[in-house]
C-alpha cells in the first residue's frame, strides 16, 4: 500500500497550503499590533472603539485573540502528521482565517456592533478549530491526542466566560484565569513532547553523552499536579493552600526541565531556546505563589507575565520559527535574525517582570518591554514571512 500523501496537489496560494503558514503569520502580526495600540490606550492617548476596558482588551487579544492563531497554526500542521491524514488546505483553511480576523474586528468595535455580537463572532473561533480538530483526530482513530481538544473547548468555555463577565461587571476575572491555565497544562503537554524530543535528535547527533530522561510517570504526575494546581488557583486564588501547590509545581517543573539536559545544548540556539522559555513556567508557579503568600512583596501580575510573556512568549516564537523552517525546507538552524528574535522576546519578558517590582520606573518599563516584544513578533514576520508565502524549497527533503 502506498503511503498516504502530505500533500494534496494542491495549486492554490502557497499561503494556504498548510495550517502555520497563514496563522504564524497572522498571529505575529497581531501580536505586534496589538501591543502597538495597547500602550496608547492605556495611557489614554488613543480611543479603542471596543467595550472592554484598556486592560480587559490587552488580557483578551493576547490570551484569546494572539494565542489561539498560533496554536490554531500549530495544530493544524502537527495534526497530519499524527493522524496520516491530509491537511486542511485551500478554501477551508481560508474560512478559518477570515473567521479568526472577524472576531479581532469585532472585537475591537465592539462599541458599534456591540458586547453580545463581538463575544458570539470572536468565541466562533476556538469552536471551529476545536471541531476541525476533533474530526481529524476522530477520523484517523488518535485517541491519545484528544487532550490538545479538551484545551481548546477550555480556552472556548473561557473566552465565553470572559465576554460574559466583561459584558455584564465590566471586569473580567475568572475568564483569563481560565485562558492562562489552559495555555499552560498545553504548553507543559506540547513542550513535554517536543523539548526532549528535539533536544534528544540533537544530542545524539551532535553532542553524545547524557540524553533526555523519556516521558514516564514522573512527567504525568507533574502534569497532575499542575492541573490540580491551576484548578485551585481558578477557584481559590488567594488560599493558602492554593499557593502550597503552585510551589511544589513549581518545583516539580524545574526538575522536569533539569532531566531535559538543555545544559548541553548552548551549540543550537534553536533547542536551547526551548528550554529558555519552558523555565518561565515553574517561575509562573512560583511567583504566582509567592504572590498569595506575600501579597505586600509580590505582586500576582509578576507570576502572570512570567507565564505569559516569558514561557508562552518565547515558546510560540520557538515553535513558529522551528516549525517554519522544517516544513519550508530551509536548515534547521538559527541565523542572526532568530537569534536576534529569540533575545527580544526574552529581554521584553525579564523587563515586564521586573517593571512590576519597580513602581518608579514601571512607565519606561513597560514601554521598553512592549518596544521588545513588538520587534521580536515583527522581526519574525519580517524575516519568515518570505517562506511562509512563496512554495516549499523542493530540493530539501
Amino acid at each position: 500500500m502506498p503511503p498516504i500523501p502530505r500533500l494534496r496537489n494542491y495549486q492554490g496560494p502557497a499561503i494556504l497550503s498548510y495550517g502555520f503558514r497563514p496563522f504564524f503569520f497572522a498571529a505575529a502580526v497581531y501580536a505586534g499590533i496589538a501591543i502597538a495600540l495597547w500602550i496608547p490606550f492605556f495611557s489614554g492617548e488613543i480611543v479603542v472603539p471596543t467595550a472592554m476596558s484598556p486592560v480587559d482588551w490587552h488580557i483578551h487579544e493576547m490570551l484569546y485573540g494572539f494565542l489561539p492563531a498560533v496554536i490554531t497554526g500549530f495544530l493544524l500542521t502537527a495534526i497530519p502528521n499524527w493522524t496520516g491524514r491530509l491537511p486542511l488546505q485551500g478554501a477551508s483553511l481560508a474560512v478559518l482565517v477570515l473567521v479568526w480576523i472577524a472576531g479581532r474586528v469585532a472585537v475591537f468595535v465592539s462599541v458599534l456592533i456591540g458586547p453580545v455580537a463581538a463575544g458570539v463572532i470572536d468565541a466562533s473561533f476556538l469552536l471551529l478549530v476545536a471541531a476541525a480538530t476533533a474530526r481529524e483526530v476522530v477520523a484517523g482513530r488518535n485517541w491519545r491526542n484528544l487532550p490538545p481538544i479538551a484545551i481548546l473547548l477550555a480556552l472556548f468555555a473561557g473566552n465565553v466566560v470572559f465576554h460574559v463577565e466583561d459584558a455584564t461587571s465590566g471586569v473580567a476575572s475568572f475568564g483569563p484565569r481560565i485562558g492562562i491555565g489552559a495555555i499552560i497544562i498545553l504548553l507543559s503537554l506540547i513542550g513535554g513532547r517536543v523539548v526532549p524530543s528535539f533536544t534528544r535528535n540533537w544530542l545524539a547527533r551532535e553532542n553524545p553523552g547524557r540524553l533526555p530522561v523519556p516521558f514516564g510517570r514522573f512527567d504525568l504526575g507533574v502534569m497532575a499536579l499542575s492541573v490540580l494546581a491551576l484548578v485551585l488557583w481558578l477557584l481559590l486564588p488567594e488560599w493558602t493552600g492554593t499557593a502550597v501547590l503552585l510551589l511544589i509545581g513549581a518545583i516539580a517543573h524545574a526538575v522536569r526541565l533539569a532531566r531535559w539536559a538543555g545544559d548541553r545544548t548552548w551549540r543550537d540556539r534553536l533547542v536551547l531556546v526551548l528550554h529558555a522559555a519552558y523555565a518561565f513556567v515553574p517561575l509562573g508557579f512560583l511567583l504566582v505563589a509567592g504572590a498569595i503568600l506575600f501579597p505586600q512583596r509580590i505582586p500576582v501580575s509578576a507570576g502572570i507575565h512570567a507565564w505569559t510573556v516569558g514561557a508562552i512568549g518565547t515558546m510560540t516564537l520557538a515553535i513558529m520559527t522551528r516549525a517554519t523552517l522544517g516544513h519550508t525546507g530551509q536548515p534547521l538552524s538559527a541565523n542572526w535574525l532568530t537569534q536576534v528574535v529569540y533575545a527580544l522576546v526574552l529581554a521584553a519578558a525579564a523587563i515586564r517582570i521586573a517593571a512590576v517590582f519597580s513602581p518608579e520606573w514601571t512607565f519606561g518599563l513597560l514601554h521598553s518591554a512592549a518596544a521588545f516584544w513588538i520587534a521580536a513578533f515583527w522581526g519574525f514576520a519580517i524575516g519568515y514571512g518570505p517562506l511562509l508565502w512563496r512554495r516549499r524549497v523542493k530540493s530539501s527533503g
